[in-house]
């Protein structure tokens, strides 16, 4: 009989279950339902990245059916009103669902701790539509700004201020001070005149990294993006047009950016389950309710290990859920459940583009490499539920679309070039190496051995004629490396016709790849790669090397634009993600 497994949300948690039993429950007879409000999976941890108008929109949003392609998770588009765990049913205001085992990853929501006026006039940051009105609304901000010649009203709306020291707080007031240099010469106001500020409730920020970190990053803030950093000062009072702290320090601003602190989203209090004081859902070892047959993952349970509760962390959201959808599979099998052994690697912040802080596996990590880390670690998540096509829609985003103030180089390298413009000087590229391959074979290449080394007297062509008078190509100069020399005259030479082949192959392969526009970056590495070895061995008098930049440029995709490559790439990534859902590959998979 078949089991039907329902999943109420489609953040990191709910989006991880849903997977984890279209992977790891092939065999079995089980009905996979994710339900979720909206039709997009949104990457909550990027969110800064919008509000700072680093990227647009369509960078944090991934839509349902893209990630779930190619599998028999059935996705539906509702908001659930009603839960009733003891009848396994669930309702909204139109439809009703029901069960036989049930995920409850809804996620979380801001968290206002009951503070006069926050919940009316501040600027959460927990949606992909909230970084949207924040952005907008920092906008308006700097046009009223340009506009206004009362004093002070000018300095409340250009005084901007985050709510939260922890990492989403620190990732949006670096990343709006990166920002704010536009708009700053956008609207033609001195930088001067901007006030940033960060305020954090407890005695620092980012309290779960090693102090030496904390510091760097408050240091970083201060000292190279202007931000005042006070600690140890609470938000009592918001209005309109200011924030009161503990101590009656009345700032004006019109702009309260909230990212202190969360709770379980709304629809958890459906749930008469036993809760914590953040209103998330208590679970046991195996992430199960008290409802046998219930589970509860990510933002919206209570984990306990070591008599602590996990984080909300991402790290959190997709252990848990990994956990929740083998112990439903390991039920339906009738076989012992098992406990979840948490391991959270590491956390890091970044801090605008050019600086980040990172702590992975209790190791810190210098500057490049927290950068580097942030973005390897989101590509493999993309990678995971979007394969491919979602990670480079990531890096187009973050590496060439970018909407702050750029560095000179990223100024240059991030101008569009339409493809088109690439294909005369690849299809040049082609015919010179197949004209090569086709030369090499009249010579006689693929007959008889013709590669030869150093000769007795002059060193200074490649080409010259044998004792018996036959043509013979010198691997060996004076320009040659003595390891490559090595390597010639002990591997290459004794079985010359064997590489002979080879490099007419593959020269004729380069060129109708190159011709056809066939796996053109592939085609392109290789071609560098060939030229590579062609100059260790003559020197650059001897080739032309001309065909190093043309290769390079062939590395842009020069064969999407009236070639194979258009029609060849996105079916290879349709392939791929087929192969990976399924285990199996489907040869008629163009649409």
């Amino acid at each position: 009989m078949t089991k039907k497994v329902l999943i109420l949300g489609a953040g990191y948690a709910g989006i991880e279950a849903a997977l984890t039993l279209q992977k790891k429950g092939k065999r079995d007879d089980i009905e996979i339902v994710i339900i979720d409000k909206n039709p997009y999976h949104t990457l909550l941890t990027e969110l800064h990245e919008v509000a700072g108008n680093r990227i647009s929109e369509d960078g944090i949003i991934i839509p349902l059916k893209e990630i779930f392609k190619y599998t028999k998770v059935s996705i539906i588009q509702d908001e659930i009103t009603a839960v009733d765990l003891d009848t396994n049913l669930i309702t909204s205001n139109k439809n009703e669902y029901k069960y036989d085992y049930l995920v409850i990853a809804t996620g979380s929501r801001p968290n206002f701790f009951g503070i006069s006026g926050m919940e009316e006039n501040c600027f959460p940051l927990w949606s992909y539509r909230d970084a949207i009105k924040i952005r907008e609304h920092i906008k308006q901000c700097f046009f009223m700004a340009s506009k206004e010649s009362d004093p002070e009203l000018r300095k409340s709306l250009l005084t901007f201020v985050v709510g939260g020291g922890g990492f989403t707080g620190v990732e949006m007031i670096g990343e709006l001070a990166q920002w704010v240099k536009l708009l700053c010469k956008e609207y033609s106001i001195s930088k001067r005149e901007v006030k940033l500020m960060l305020v954090e409730a407890l005695p620092k920020i980012l309290s779960v990294l090693k102090q030496k970190n904390i510091d760097k990053a408050t240091k970083y803030l201060t000292s190279k993006l202007n931000v005042e950093v006070l600690v140890d000062h609470a938000i009592t009072k918001v209005t309109k047009d200011s924030i009161e702290l503990k101590n009656s320090i009345i700032i004006p601003t019109n702009t309260l950016i909230w990212a202190a602190g969360i709770k379980a989203a709304k629809i958890a209090d459906h749930f008469l389950l036993g809760k914590d004081k953040a209103s998330r859902i208590e679970v046991d070892e195996f992430t199960k309710t008290s409802y046998s047959n219930v589970y509860a993952v990510g933002d919206a349970s209570a984990f306990h290990a070591d008599e602590v509760t996990l984080p909300a962390l991402v790290e959190t959201a997709l252990q848990t859920s990994k956990a929740a959808a083998l112990n439903i599979l390991n039920d339906i099998r009738g076989v012992d459940k098992k406990k979840l052994k948490p391991e959270l690697h590491g956390v890091m912040v970044s801090i605008g583009s050019f600086y980040a802080v990172a702590e992975i596996m209790k190791l810190s990590l210098p500057r490049f490499l927290s950068i580097l880390m942030k973005y390897l670690i989101n590509i493999h998540y993309l990678f995971g539920i979007g394969g491919f096509e979602q990670v480079a829609k990531y890096l187009k985003h973050e590496l060439f679309y970018k909407q702050q103030e750029k560095f000179l180089i990223e100024k240059h390298y991030s101008v569009p070039t339409r493809a088109f413009w690439l294909v005369p000087i690849r299809l040049f590229l082609g015919y010179s190496w197949l004209m090569e391959g086709i030369g090499k074979i009249n010579q006689g290449w693929l007959t008889k051995p013709l590669l030869a080394g150093l000769p007795n007297a002059d060193a200074g062509s490649s080409a010259s004629v044998s004792a018996t008078g036959e043509n013979v190509f010198r691997i060996i100069s004076a320009h040659t490396p003595g390891w490559y020399a090595w390597i010639a005259q002990n591997l290459v030479i004794p079985n010359a016709l064997v590489f002979q082949i080879m490099i007419v192959l593959t020269e004729v392969a380069l060129g109708l790849a190159f011709i056809s526009g066939t796996f053109t970056f592939i085609a392109s590495l290789g071609s560098l790669a060939l030229i590579t070895n062609f100059i260790l061995s003559t020197g650059f008098y001897d080739y032309n090397y001309w065909y190093i930049p043309a290769a390079l440029c062939m590395l842009g995709g020069a064969g999407r634009a009236f070639g194979i490559d258009y029609y060849l790439m996105p079916y290879l990534m349709r392939q791929w993600r087929y192969f990976v859902r399924n285990r199996r590959i489907k040869p008629w998979l163009f649409h």
